[in-house]
């Protein structure tokens, strides 16, 4: 009879039985991560929280799930415990080989894409943990004077006990899709440190309003994904369109495909703010106001309205753009010089690699490396301006909203269908316009060189 509800529950949202069981698993994290408030003890804590993750996970995905997240978490806690002064790049590999290899065996992209659903999803986000405990741990033999600012605030001095260590990477607010968090910032949690060390403020108001943005973003997706199938880009009649309606589907199908997404975010940030963790401080207002960024992972209306390409990492997948600039990007730029393409592309190629090895992964982080590029030269030819022209600086504003508006949702197209021969004939079917205007950008940029303007914006806007 259970079987018979979850199957008639399932057709009625349009999911698989498996998927159903795993929203209803993603769900539950939020009462399951609120009653970790009431654990006592430190020890307690930590673990309710591997238990509760390790529930959760076999629940959703079955006993193997958690034997495929003791692997990379055990090998990396070996490789701090044993070799520190190389753990962090030793835990790099061995962390990203573990998750290539589980991608290559479930051909998870492909699952994804059809509707399925497998553990691979989680042991993304467990494999950024584990990297970022050994890195720290790595750092924490280090000087101060020799690390960047964020290295500093999460270096570790001593090893985490193997109870610590397991609770930070199940913990089951951001185990099956992030955030990724830092386990300096999981263990003064837990221990009530830092800006955990005062009054906690009320997280009901935060978490409600999380919970109804889930919802709308799952209605809103449930609306438009039937109007706008991915299999469309494969049928005779979208070939028959003129360009126009081929690149407003393309729109359609990516703006579509991001509600999934904003719905998922939505409820793990509802989970993180409920038991405390998602807690960053407190404005500079008058009363001041809690902030929950660490829960935050997407800025919907930044996203849809991003006036650069810039600015999509710092507000789409926002914990995991972070995570890759400070352990691939920050550490890929050599004293004293200048971060430039190669970070970029560097940085966006371990993200590839890190969601899968499809062709459509590929060639969509390598696109978005090229669109930031084409999206900072025309940010520098704004700036270069005079004060004088402020209605062509404010043209050159809307030219690059444009710009990326349309190369985003072009180069987005690669993610979803994934396929070498689906991407480069979605691409083809736009004449590859959002490859082209990127380069012609950047190669014009070598011609059309701006003066350097006065720096009287911040870095985010560039």
């Amino acid at each position: 009879m259970a079987l018979l509800d979850m199957e008639s529950m399932a057709g009625s949202i349009g999911v698989s039985v498996a998927v159903l069981r795993f929203l209803l698993c993603y769900v539950a994290t939020i009462p399951v991560s609120f009653l970790w408030r009431f654990v006592p003890s430190r020890t307690g804590k930590h673990v309710y929280a591997a238990a509760s993750g390790a529930l959760l996970s076999y629940l959703s995905f079955g006993f193997s799930s958690n034997l495929h997240f003791l692997v990379p978490m055990l090998l990396g806690y070996l490789s701090m415990a044993i070799y520190r002064a190389k753990c962090g790049i030793i835990t790099f590999f061995i962390g990203f080989g573990y998750l290539i290899g589980c991608h290559v065996y479930y051909m998870s992209g492909d699952a994804w894409k059809e509707g399925g659903i497998d553990a691979t999803g989680a042991l993304m986000v467990l494999t950024l943990k584990v990297i970022s405990c050994a890195i720290n741990y790595n750092d924490g033999l280090v000087t101060e004077e020799n690390l960047r600012e964020a290295q500093k605030k999460n270096r570790l001095t001593r090893l985490p006990s193997l109870i610590e260590y397991i609770g930070y990477c199940l913990c089951c607010g951001s185990h099956f899709a992030g955030p990724v968090y830092e386990i300096k910032d999981y263990l003064e949690w837990t221990e009530r440190k830092g800006i955990w060390s005062g009054p906690w403020p009320s997280p009901y108001a935060a978490t409600l309003r999380a919970i109804l943005q889930a919802g709308v973003c799952m209605a809103l997706y449930l609306y438009l994904v039937p109007q706008y199938p991915l299999t469309r880009f494969t049928e005779p009649i979208y070939q028959e369109w003129g360009f126009w309606k081929r690149l407003s589907y393309q729109y359609m199908a990516g703006f579509t495909a991001r509600w999934k997404y904003y719905f998922i975010w939505s409820i793990s940030e509802a989970s993180i703010i409920i038991c405390g963790l998602g807690f960053s401080g407190w404005t500079e207002s008058s009363p001041p106001k809690p902030k929950w960024d660490r829960a935050k992972n997407v800025d919907i209306l930044g996203v849809e309205f991003a006036k650069s390409a810039v600015q999509i990492p710092l507000v789409w997948n926002i914990q995991v753009s972070t995570w890759l600039r400070h352990y691939v990007y920050d550490r890929l730029i050599q004293n004293g010089k200048k971060p430039g393409f190669f970070q970029l592309l560097a940085t966006q190629t371990v993200s590839a690699v890190w969601h899968g090895l499809y062709p459509g992964y590929i060639i969509f982080f390598v696109q978005s490396a090229l669109m930031i590029a084409g999206s900072r030269v025309i940010y520098r030819w704004q700036q270069a301006l005079p004060p004088k022209m402020e209605l062509v600086k404010k043209i050159m504003v809307f030219l690059n909203f444009a710009y990326t508006v349309l190369v985003l949702n072009y180069s987005c197209v690669g993610f979803m269908v994934l396929s070498l021969h689906e991407t480069i004939a979605s691409y083809g079917s736009v004449y590859y316009i959002g490859t082209i205007i990127p380069i012609v950008l950047i190669l014009l940029s070598y011609v059309i060189k701006p003066g350097k303007p006065a720096r009287s914006k911040t870095r985010k806007d560039e």
